[in-house]
């Protein structure tokens, strides 16, 4: 009999809460993330729709800063926690001390699969950003959904961006050890092959640092936590500051 892991107890009943199938203690790598990280759990209707209402964010009149757009599920969103406590919101605080003039907008829906960030693009574009963090995947192998699916919607998503000129960058994630090797294998290679094909930076585990760190999760221990997102920021700075301009 197959040996349980306690990842994907908490897993089932998440799932089970939200009423749908899907959504360490070392520091994991791009590899051996797969045996330790956590999953974006999926969140009830009510909070994905107040996430989604919330990401409507209108132009400041008068702001003529270049937009960057974080663009994933609830781990961009910052599910868990107080508003203004999101990573882009601390990546807003972090590129204003480095004298950065962007304005990051958080465009992060709890539950989100790469099938629902493709269905979104019309409304990407629509912010006209001049660079978008890509962080989409997490519910997708938490569901179980085929590989080539997940490859083709995080493809349609890079290559649209990238089409349109904006800049892109990756944020990768990974998946509990019971999910099975071969299944984590290509699921992790997802994000290095489309940074490779595209030629854009990635980060190949987004809570890096954060994961297992006392005080950097919640309890569900599958999201950060504020101070778990401040460092999430600090991750993903590297990522983007080669492509921005001062």
């Amino acid at each position: 009999m197959r040996k349980v892991h306690p990842l994907s107890i908490l897993a089932v009943l998440l799932l089970a809460a939200s009423g749908c199938r899907s959504n360490n203690p070392s520091e994991p790598g791009p590899e051996s993330a797969a045996s330790s990280s956590p999953m974006p759990a999926e969140p009830d209707a009510g909070a994905a729709a107040r996430e989604a209402a919330a990401a409507v964010v209108p132009t400041p009149s008068g702001d003529v800063r270049s937009v960057l757009v974080c663009f994933g599920d609830s781990l961009t969103a910052g599910l868990g926690t107080e508003f203004g406590q999101s990573y882009p919101d601390y990546l807003q605080a972090d590129l204003d001390k480095l004298h950065y003039h962007y304005r990051v907008v958080n465009e992060g829906i709890s539950g989100n699969t790469t099938k629902d960030g493709v269905e979104r693009l019309p409304d990407i574009l629509a912010l006209h950003p001049a660079v978008v963090v890509v962080e989409f995947g997490g519910n997708d192998g938490l569901r179980g959904l085929p590989i080539a699916d997940t490859r083709a919607n995080l493809d349609e998503i890079v290559s649209t961006l990238t089409r349109a000129g904006i800049k892109v960058a990756l944020a990768g994630i990974t998946l509990p050890p019971d999910y099975g090797p071969d299944y984590i294998r290509q699921f992790n290679e997802t994000y290095s092959l489309l940074a490779k094909k595209y030629h854009v930076p990635m980060l190949p585990f987004l809570l890096k640092n954060v994961y297992g760190v006392p005080g950097m999760m919640q309890r569900d221990e599958t999201h950060a936590t504020a101070k778990g997102n401040a460092i999430v920021a600090r991750n993903v700075i590297p990522l983007v500051t080669p492509l921005l301009k001062k």
